[in-house]
């Protein structure tokens, strides 16, 4: 079952439109990522062209992102003015974003650049939170008790001026690294069509020390907001949201979201961490096996009108 995408100017399967922001929304649910990450390389693998995926996978991450943060805000691990200070940042890091976009592509080079951020981007962080991951579970299997924040031992995060408290975390840290975050995943969110939240995740609770509960919650509250100005940005400045592909991915979203919510509550939080890892890192050696990979056609011919 077919059906033509007006910006993307090709046909492709509804069906599996559909089940690709199932996935998305359940990835979505369950860790508290928006799936951006992974909705735009599947995109690609499935022949969107890349300034396409970028901007219409940043919308489909809203629908996701937004059934999730409603689910955890009713179970209380959602803090909303540590969300806030995210989501200015992030609409900073969005404007730079844009015009960094905008840039590549009148180069010609934003399809090679996107590849590379991806597998530079997923492959780091997915390595640091797989080695994380795997101690926190190897340590509770044998009883031992991880002291997350020790005593007496202050962050650079912690000793940096204007600080403020956050009693849904129960953190009292300075504003400048929330903003700092806030910017970096919105410059992502912009360049890349991701929502973020596979960097932000480990940053929140690495970094600022955010209880996993609230790390979620606040995560998606943030991305929510960084995706639809970045949407709206890129479909003002380089036309590249198709609103029929977007509808069906967050058709297929909002179901998924809703079962990877309820899976997330079963599992404990080294776990969830460890199974975040192991995707993230999946997607990367698949954008890099493409990078290295001869291409079916070498050379492709256009008409250039005079």
């Amino acid at each position: 079952m077919s059906i033509y995408l007006p910006i993307a100017e090709m046909s492709l399967n509804m069906l599996i439109l559909i089940g690709m922001g199932g996935v998305v929304g359940f990835l979505s649910g369950m860790f508290g990522v928006g799936g951006g990450f992974l909705i735009t390389p599947l995109l690609i693998f499935y022949n969107v062209p890349p300034a396409i995926a970028v901007g219409t996978g940043a919308n489909q991450v809203i629908a996701s992102s937004v059934t999730g943060a409603l689910t955890h805000f009713k179970r209380g691990t959602l803090d909303i003015k540590l969300g806030i200070f995210l989501v200015v940042g992030g609409i900073l890091g969005s404007c730079l974003g844009v015009e960094l976009f905008t840039f590549l592509r009148k180069l010609g080079q934003l399809d090679l650049i996107i590849s590379l951020l991806y597998v530079v981007l997923l492959g780091g962080v997915g390595s640091l939170m797989a080695i994380e991951s795997w101690r926190a579970i190897v340590n509770a299997r044998k009883g031992k008790v991880v002291v997350v924040h020790r005593p007496g031992h202050h962050s650079l995060a912690q000793r940096l001026p204007l600080k403020m408290r956050f009693r849904a975390s129960k953190i009292y840290v300075s504003i400048i690294p929330v903003l700092g975050i806030g910017l970096v995943i919105g410059l992502l969110s912009s360049v890349m069509g991701v929502g973020g939240g596979f960097i932000m995740v480990p940053a929140l609770i690495y970094m600022l020390r955010v209880p996993t509960n609230v790390v979620v919650g606040t995560s998606l509250f943030q991305i929510t907001f960084v995706t639809a100005f970045t949407t709206i940005l890129q479909s003002i400045t380089n036309q590249s949201v198709d609103i029929v592909l977007a509808f069906l991915l967050m058709v297929g979203g909002v179901i998924g979201a809703t079962y990877g919510t309820r899976i997330g509550r079963k599992l404990k939080a080294e776990q969830l961490r460890m199974l975040l890892a192991i995707l993230v890192l999946l997607v990367c050696a698949r954008l890099a096996f493409e990078l290295f990979v001869r291409p079916d056609d070498l050379f492709s011919l256009s008409f250039i009108g005079g």
